[in-house]
């Protein structure tokens, strides 16, 4: 769905993305992991449009989506989340997920004088499909609480719930569980499996938690110093003495026999 050709983005002399060439299958759940600084939040900045690429070419389906921006890709199908979820605070969770769909009647001026049944309709519609989303992400005891008032974990559901409420075809995940605790990361892995396998969703997975990863992820992508380092299974890439060496260091393989843990 996915291929990335010799992908680079540099900041001055620092090249955060350097060279960096990989696919990512349709239909597949795959994890990105790798070192701090390895550069993979930069290439999901890159391929969701947030960042341009020093140089180097996507595309998506065979059509080059290369530096489009954020809301064309958005339209396209191409969702991400980030590290920290972007919620707003002051609106429920309810609201949230109701203002992702574009296009609404009601963001056109003429249409708050003339079509305010066509705004009524849209809305009840919304309100719907918002209310089966939270239901879905077990957390519709929070329709009408604040989003800012949750917890982090259920922040981060939330942030899954946005990609919900449009048809996204391919969901990139920055570290959907940093900071969740244990019980509600299973409940995200578990929505995250069955977005993959009742909807057809393809999702891309930062994730330092080498359990959620081996519990989700077919295909593992390895990146270090803003290149790809391996690809393969979990347990392929866990047995690479290049991968153990850039978490750990030259040196230190013996001890590194069960694989990386986290790279923090």
């Amino acid at each position: 769905m996915i291929t990335v050709e010799g992908l680079h983005r540099h900041f001055g002399g620092f090249r955060a993305v350097d060279g960096a060439t990989l696919s990512i299958e349709g239909g597949a759940i795959t994890g990105l992991i790798g070192p701090n600084g390895a550069g993979k939040t930069t290439l999901f900045n890159v391929i969701s449009g947030a960042l341009r690429p020093t140089a180097g070419r996507v595309t998506m389906n065979g059509e080059d989506i290369t530096a489009l921006p954020p809301h064309v890709l958005f339209r396209k199908g191409l969702l991400r989340t980030f590290q920290i979820a972007h919620e707003f605070g002051s609106m429920t969770c309810r609201e949230n997920l109701m203002m992702v769909p574009g296009a609404q009647s009601g963001e056109r001026l003429w249409n708050t004088w003339f079509g305010r049944a066509r705004i009524a309709r849209e809305e009840h519609t919304l309100r719907k499909k918002a209310d089966q989303v939270l239901e879905f992400l077990t957390i519709g005891h929070l329709a009408d609480h604040q989003a800012g008032q949750v917890s982090g974990g259920q922040k981060k559901l939330l942030e899954l719930g946005r990609t919900m409420m449009v048809d996204a075809r391919v969901v990139f995940l920055d570290e959907i569980g940093a900071g969740v605790n244990r019980t509600l990361l299973n409940t995200i892995g578990d929505a995250i499996l069955r977005l993959n396998r009742e909807h057809g969703y393809t999702f891309v997975v930062i994730e330092h938690d080498m359990d959620f990863i081996g519990r989700i992820c077919g295909p593992v992508i390895c990146m270090a110093e803003g290149r790809v380092l391996a690809r393969g299974t979990l347990a392929e890439i866990k047995a690479d003495d290049r991968v153990i060496e850039a978490y750990l260091g030259a040196g230190v393989k013996s001890a590194a026999k069960g694989g990386p843990k986290r790279d923090d």
